[in-house]
Order: C-alpha cells, then structure tokens, then sequence
C-alpha cells in the first residue's frame, strides 16, 4: 500500500525527493501517512479535495484485496 501511495504522490509534485510516505498498520487498518514539501501540498488535495479523494480511492481499492481499511493522511 506504500508504495503505491508513494508512486502516485511522487508523479504529482514538483519536488518528489523531498516525499516521505510512512505505513502504520493496524489490526484492520492502516494508516499511510504522507508528507511533501509545503509548496506541493496544494498539489496532492487538489481543487475541492479531489486530488487527494482519487489517491484514496484508489488505496482503498487495492486494501479491499487484503480485507483491511486504509486510511491516507496528508502532513505538512
């Protein structure tokens, strides 16, 4: 789940060097924490949230395999 919370972050921003994507897993969830440079945070929510709503999606997609939930946070 990392990585590919990390593999979409990286395409998004200006500076994908200074993206750090940190899993903290549960019993049934997980956590993706995930931190960027503050000029690109406008970059990964996006207008209204949608950035950031599609990068959700998409995790909770590929946690539905696995049968746990996926949580995507986004720091600054």
């Amino acid at each position: 789940m990392r990585d590919l919370v990390e593999y979409l972050v990286r395409a998004l921003v200006d500076h994908p060097e200074q993206v750090r994507v940190n899993e903290v897993a549960g019993e049934q969830t997980v956590i993706v924490e995930v931190r960027v440079a503050p000029e690109d945070v406008g970059k990964i929510i996006g207008k209204q949230g949608r950035i950031v709503r599609a990068i959700r999606t998409v995790a909770k997609a590929a946690a539905a395999r696995t049968g746990k939930r996926v949580e995507v946070e986004i720091l600054s």
